[in-house]
């Protein structure tokens, strides 16, 4: 696929335009940030295994009735995708206190929440991506309350599959981060990537981590632990 201009860099993803506009060229790329682009790093094929895993978890998705922005995988670090005006939202589905959460809350790390939360994030790097309720929603005007319910419906039902999913590979989805883009005929679909630089994985018996807390908090070799996942997925 030629690729004519680099549309959008990102801390993870390249996006390129291709000669049909309906679609992109998205690159992974080997970078790995923590802290809000704090601390940064480079990893030998990290992009190649996060493309491998999101385009695998996207074609599950796909089988299961989720409407994905996701068409192809392109090559080792290359996938075409529907182009779409991206929200700017981040909807973060929480099964299990960690993260943010354990910070405002003070539950214990580990703990199940029962029934999952869902919050929503404003993509705002120069605000440090803040926690938005509804009524901040309905103030900065990002999306209709029906629509906002939406997202927050498909986030649960998405939630439901990959919490299934992923305990078949002896694995806990503890939470992640979604996001959602209207396509060329205004229905929302879901975008981005879901890897394990967007997810919290653990081990279901031990609760090793095998995401990038690893990186986050110097728990061990990031490459080691994204090829763990890799392995357990078969990709």
């Amino acid at each position: 696929m030629e690729t004519i201009n680099l549309l959008y860099e990102g801390k993870a993803k390249k996006v390129y335009s291709v000669q049909d506009e309906r679609y992109v060229l998205v690159e992974f790329k080997d970078d790995a940030t923590a802290f809000n682009g704090v601390k940064k790093a480079k990893f030998k094929n990290k992009g190649i295994t996060n493309n491998k895993l999101s385009s695998h978890i996207f074609q599950i998705l796909e089988k299961n009735n989720i409407k994905t922005h996701f068409l192809e995988q392109l090559s080792d670090r290359t996938q075409l995708v529907k182009k779409v005006e991206i929200i700017p939202l981040e909807v973060v589905a929480r099964n299990v206190v960690a993260g943010s959460l354990l910070k405002r809350t003070g539950l214990p790390e580990g703990a199940t929440v029962d029934p999952v939360i869902v919050e929503f994030y404003y993509k705002r790097d120069d605000l440090g991506d803040p926690l938005l309720n509804e009524s901040h929603i309905d103030l900065l005007n990002i999306i209709s309350p029906d629509r906002l319910r939406e997202l927050e419906f498909e986030a649960r039902k998405i939630n439901d599959i990959l919490c299934e999913f992923f305990k078949s590979k002896s694995l806990r989805l503890v939470d992640f981060k979604l996001e959602f883009g209207y396509d060329h005929n205004g229905d929302i679909i879901l975008a981005d990537e879901i890897s394990p630089d967007t997810c919290r994985l653990w081990d279901s018996e031990t609760n090793q981590k095998f995401d990038k807390d690893v990186f986050r908090f110097g728990l061990g070799d990031l490459t080691e632990s994204y090829a763990a996942i890799s392995e357990r997925l078969g990709v």
